[in-house]
């Protein structure tokens, strides 16, 4: 694997070439790129995408030479390293970040031979697609597993940005845990960063001041807030992936993710030369998301409760947001028995009632 200070003092190494035996022939290796917006350390969000291009490199072996870039910040510096990969002779690009999708795109336009996929975003273009888990339904069991648990009745949320998929995996969150326990109500902090240790701490910590006493750790790609959260005495949630190594005492759960399977499929479909733009939401049914390591501190009642919900979401028989669902305003967004449409999810701007917080305008 060529790290990002590799990769930026390569710059001559084009294409890398191997040999058939017998030397009938020359091929160039299949070139790919993956770029991360934090470091890649042994949890989260870049840590499972990382695990993605992992099974890629195992999958295609020596057909593929495979560059990444980590810590990569939104904006100038992404567009420069994709443009660097480009110039490197890659031809295919995991852009892992909603910030890089708009420099992305217009990449995409200029350099129609390179395929692109783009985490968490909605655009598409012939040579650009976009994928993202439906990480609402694992916090749908999050909420179930927060609502029993909570003595304070208080739930506090560390988020990233306020993005749609942010806002609707605290909407299913907060629906989860009022199915439980009717009375809670859930703080946000909004943090506006992927990755910030030392905010992440003040907002656990504001958020344990303010009565909450189970802490959702999401889209923050370090495991600072799960283990204060244990140091702190109130349990956790993690999202991407099991933390519960960081909290060996009062871990409630963690949102696992799986990118390989499709990671493994777009990247067999640009070397065949027939990839084609789309949007891929991946979610229980077919083993993108899954529970990992629920807090054995639920009575067998309870562990029921949640796993009748994981057996109906992965059956497609239930879905997080089903009517009646009214905002923080009180206005109905979902009459009784109405699903959410995936486009309006993906689009969701509304936090549910019983979300104290707002969305920053």
């Amino acid at each position: 694997m060529t790290t990002r200070r590799q990769l930026l003092a390569a710059g001559a190494s084009a294409f890398a070439i191997t040999v058939t035996i017998g030397g009938v022939h020359a091929a160039d290796k299949f070139k790919l790129g993956f770029i991360y917006p934090s470091p890649v350390g042994d949890v989260g969000w870049a840590h499972e995408l990382d695990e993605g291009r992992r099974k890629v490199a195992e999958k295609f072996g020596d057909q593929v030479e495979i560059v990444t870039a980590e810590n990569i910040p939104e904006g100038p510096d992404a567009a420069r390293t994709m443009n660097q990969m480009i110039a490197d002779g890659a031809k295919f690009l995991m852009i892992g970040s909603f910030g890089y999708m708009n420099d992305g795109v217009k990449l995409a336009k200029e350099h129609p031979e390179v395929s692109f996929i783009n985490a968490s975003g909605y655009k598409l273009a012939p040579n650009f697609g976009n994928f993202q888990t439906r990480n609402y339904e694992t916090a749908y069991i999050a909420g179930l597993a927060a609502g029993y648990v909570t003595q304070s009745r208080v739930l506090g949320v560390v988020a990233a940005y306020p993005i749609p998929e942010v806002i609707g995996i605290i909407n299913a969150f907060t629906l989860g845990a009022q199915k439980t326990n009717p009375d809670v109500t859930v703080k946000v902090v909004w943090l506006n960063s992927w990755f910030d240790p030392n905010k992440s701490q003040e907002a656990a910590r504001s958020l344990v001041a303010a009565q909450a006493d189970v802490l959702f750790s999401l889209y923050q790609d370090t495991p600072e807030v799960v283990a204060l959260a244990d140091e702190l005495g109130v349990y956790s949630i993690s999202t991407s992936s099991d933390m519960s190594k960081h909290a060996p005492k009062k871990y409630l759960m963690g949102m696992g993710i799986d990118w390989a399977p499709h990671f493994i499929d777009m990247v067999g479909q640009a070397m065949a030369g027939n990839f084609k733009g789309a949007s891929y939401w991946g979610g229980m049914k077919d083993g993108a998301v899954r529970v990992a390591s629920l807090t054995p501190n639920l009575t067998p009642e309870q562990k029921k409760v949640t796993d009748d919900a994981v057996a109906a979401i992965t059956a497609g028989t239930f879905h997080p947001l089903t009517g009646p669902v009214v905002d923080q305003d009180g206005n109905e967004k979902l009459a009784a028995g109405v699903v959410i449409s995936d486009g309006d999810m993906a689009s969701i701007n509304w936090l549910v009632k019983g979300v104290e917080t707002r969305i920053p305008q």
